[in-house]
Parts: structure tokens; sequence; C-alpha cells
């Protein structure tokens, strides 16, 4: 009789432990929840019990059954900007969650160069870094949440984090493009920011892609094969064990940096790009969310000359006409020659942001997007006239989206990163003349007599120097769509 009634004790104990919510890790207390919104909750409690839910910002009650396997999910309405508020959930047993915030939530994504935290890599900075962590006090209404690294064979519904306020460490070991991001829409819009991030460095664009959308593509299936082996690059991996868990979390949109790891099959990037946008959005549930992200920077990779950056870079252009409601930000003058993750990330994480303002929050005064290339004509004298959209009308000099004729120093700008080639397809380095006051760039070469093609900054590793007034880089680019020989993409 004592062995069953320790039985029964056990078994009690066991139900009871069961009865108690358990929420996943991105609900919690000091997170931040999208304003406005009719936005997820949910978690787990025993089989069957009834969850109620009390939000304090406008007195409603919800309720919601736990199913057999004690999953429960509910949609509460959220209200204007602000806090902190608080989420009150029992199946008997009261469990509050606190501080929250009511905002705009932004997934933050990709490999290194969205990993790079605040506070640099060792050995490698990123500028501005002891004064944003000095100053990260002054902003108390962005939270910060990094998902902690997971490599997993199958979709996960939980992942490893915490929210997290803007202290000095905290800002310093946080996602620099993400924070940046993040403190710049803060202080446009005035209301409080959720900043998740999800990247892992070194991974490549099918690790973090859904299996059944990368099942779908026809793209090359031995490259994938023979290259992403490893436990963090195998297909669809990251996107189990790190975007799964969090797509539950209802978010404004996403920004996202990564590229690099893909030069190698960079013919694949535009197909691949658009179906991991597109595939998130409907896991999100929403095929309006925007998605900016960035142009991968100049780097020496195999070497400068060489053109496998230059060709990805067009894939992720490229890749814009297939993605509706997405940007794309240039780092065309940000790059290093010897330095992958660019140091100064403060400009890339507004670029992304100015785009969000201006499409998503109507915020007018922003820089407009990066310029990009419209057409060329040839005068009879050989020079070859490049016209550009993002800027203003021809005559138009007081308009802010011009070009610069001076650079950060004051000097006035000699064009650089351009190259030009005649029928024979051999480019030369080329001079270059902006018309500033009609935005317009000539571009010629004393041994090409007749052009025929431009590019610029079409390279690994090139210094290019065309910006508009507002500091927004003229976009890599090619007159041309000849096929690139082999042995100008990489070394042998």
């Amino acid at each position: 009789m004592k062995r069953i009634l320790c039985l029964l004790c056990a078994l009690c104990a066991v139900a009871s432990a069961r009865a108690k919510i358990e929420l996943p890790a991105l609900l919690g207390s000091g997170m931040v929840l999208q304003r406005d919104a009719e936005v997820r909750l949910w978690g787990d409690a025993a089989a069957g019990a009834e969850v109620e839910i009390l939000t304090s910002w406008d007195g409603a009650r919800y309720a919601v059954r736990a199913d057999r396997a004690g999953h429960w999910e509910a949609k509460v309405r959220t209200g204007a900007a602000g806090g902190p508020h608080s989420i009150t959930l029992s199946d008997g047993e009261p469990l509050t969650l606190d501080d929250i915030l009511l905002g705009e939530v932004w997934i933050c994504a990709g490999q290194s160069n969205m990993e790079m935290p605040v506070q640099g890599f060792f050995g490698q900075p990123c500028y501005h870094a002891a004064e944003t962590m000095r100053d990260a006090a002054l902003w108390p209404d962005i939270r910060l949440f990094t998902v902690e690294r997971s490599s997993q064979a199958v979709p996960q519904r939980d992942c490893r984090g915490a929210w997290l306020h803007p202290t000095p460490a905290n800002v310093g070991a946080f996602s620099a493009v993400g924070y940046f991001f993040g403190r710049c829409l803060h202080r446009y819009l005035d209301v409080p920011v959720g900043l998740v991030a999800v990247h892992w460095g070194g991974t490549n664009i099918e690790a973090w892609m859904d299996a059944a959308a990368l099942a779908g593509l026809d793209v090359d299936r031995d490259f994938i094969a023979r290259n992403w082996t490893e436990t963090h690059s195998a297909p669809s991996v990251l996107y189990n064990g790190m975007v799964a868990p969090a797509t539950r979390m209802t978010a404004r949109g996403f920004i996202w940096y990564q590229g690099e790891s893909n030069i190698g099959n960079y013919y694949d990037y535009k197909t691949m790009m658009a179906e991991l946008v597109r595939s998130w959005r409907a896991a999100w549930g929403d095929d309006r969310m925007p998605f900016y992200y960035v142009e991968i920077a100049p780097y020496r990779y195999d070497g400068p000359d060489f053109r496998a950056r230059a060709a990805l870079v067009e894939q992720q252009y490229d890749a814009l006409a297939a993605i509706p409601h997405a940007g794309i930000a240039s780092t065309v003058d940000l790059g290093m020659f010897s330095l992958i993750h660019e140091p100064d990330k403060r400009p890339v994480g507004e670029r992304l942001a100015y785009m969000a303002l201006r499409r998503d929050y109507g915020v007018e005064g922003v820089p407009s997007d990066s310029p990009t290339y419209r057409s060329m004509e040839v005068t009879e004298e050989g020079r070859a006239i490049l016209s550009f959209d993002n800027l203003a009308a021809p005559g138009d000099q007081a308009d802010p989206r011009s070009f610069s004729w001076l650079d950060d120093e004051g000097k006035v700008i000699t064009p650089v990163g351009f190259e030009i080639a005649g029928a024979d397809r051999v480019f030369h380095p080329a001079k270059a003349r902006l018309q500033w006051n009609e935005n317009r760039i000539e571009v010629w070469a004393d041994e090409v007599a007749e052009p025929v093609a431009v590019r610029y900054g079409f390279r690994n590793y090139v210094r290019c120097n065309v910006k508009t007034t507002l500091g927004q880089p003229l976009v890599p680019f090619r007159t041309d769509r000849w096929e690139i020989p082999s042995e100008e993409l990489f070394a042998e």
C-alpha cells in the first residue's frame, strides 16, 4: 500500500508539473510586441487545459485550449506604441510577464557581417564601438534578443535566448547592423523597437532555407552536395534550428546580410534569394512583410581583379525584380581589401533603416535609395554618357538626391572605379567626370575609341567614390550582359 501511495504522489507531482504554462524563449519579460497588430502568443500546458490571457494595455481577456500534445496558440490585439505593460497567463496558476513594450519588431538575419557585434570581432574593429556602447542607456526602449546558434535536422518549436535591455555590455555583444538599424528607426519614430538577431558566421543561404522551398528549385545540386556538408552549412539546418522557432513571433519585417559564402555558386543566388523571401513570408503568414538586404561589400576573395563578388552582387540586384516589397542597401563605398567584415556598420544599418522609414512608415526627408544605372549614349568623340535612376531631374541642381561633387574631405571628386571596353570586350581603366548639374557621368579611356560597354565597381575589390549629396553610393553596375569568362571569376 505504501508503494502505491508513493506512486500516486509521484504521478500527481508529474501532472502538476505538466499543468504549469511553459513559454518559448521569445515570449518573456522585457520583450517588444508589434504595436497595433494581432500578435501570436504560444506555449505549452497540460493537454486539454484552458489557458486564460489578460493583457494590461487594454484589459482584454482571451481563452485558448491546449491540444492533445499540450501546445496552444492565441492571437491577441495590441495597441499603440508604449509601455511598460504586462501579460498574465493562467491555467489555474498565474504567470505574469512584465516590462513589455509595444512597438516595432524586426528580424535581423544572415551570416558574419550581420553577426559582427558592435564591439567588433577579435582583431577586427567596428567603428564607433566605444561611443555606441557608452550611449546605450540613452535608448532604453530598444530591446535585444539574439537566437543562440542551433543546427537541427527538423524544425524546432523553441530556441535559446533572452530579451535584453540596452546596456553597454549587451549592446556591445549585439549585431552592429541590427542595432544601428533599430536605433535609427527609434530615433526617427520615437517608438520602442524590438530586434531579433538570427545569424551564424560563414553560413550559406541554403542552410537558411526551408527544406520544401529549397527542394522545389532548379539549382546546382552537385555544388550543394560537394560543398555544404558541415553541420552548420547543410541545407535547411539553420532554418530548422533558428528561424522556425521565430516564425510565430509577429514582426514588421526582415533585414538580411548574407551572400559572401555563396560566391562559388553565385549563378543560383537570385533564384534562392527570391524563394527564401517567399517562404519566410509564408511562414510568418504575411506575403507583404518588408525584406531589406545588403549588397555584399568589396573584398579581395581570390584576388581583387576577379569578378565573382561582382557577379553575386549582380544576382542580388536582379533578385529585386522577383521580390516585391524589398530593397537593397549598397556597401560599395565601405569594403576593405583585406577584411571581409567591413568595419563601418553604422551606415549599413542606417541605409537599411532609410528604406523602411520611407516605404513602411511614410517618413519624409530621409535619403532615397542609392542611384542605379539607367542608360548609356556614346558621343562622336568616343565618350560614354551615363544616366541614372533615383536622382533629380536634369538641371535640378538643388535636389539633395543629386551627385555630390565634393568628397568627404571637401575636395572636388575625381570619380574612380570605372572601366570601359570596345567591341573587343577588353576592359581598360577609365577616366570619369561628374556632370553634376545634369546628374550624368562622362566616361572614357584613350585605349577605347568607340565605347561599347562601361562597368563600375565590377570586381572583387575596387575603390569607388561616387555618392549623392546625402551620402548614398552609386550602385555597382555594368552596361553589358556579356558572359564572364571563368578565368575572370575565380583563381585556378
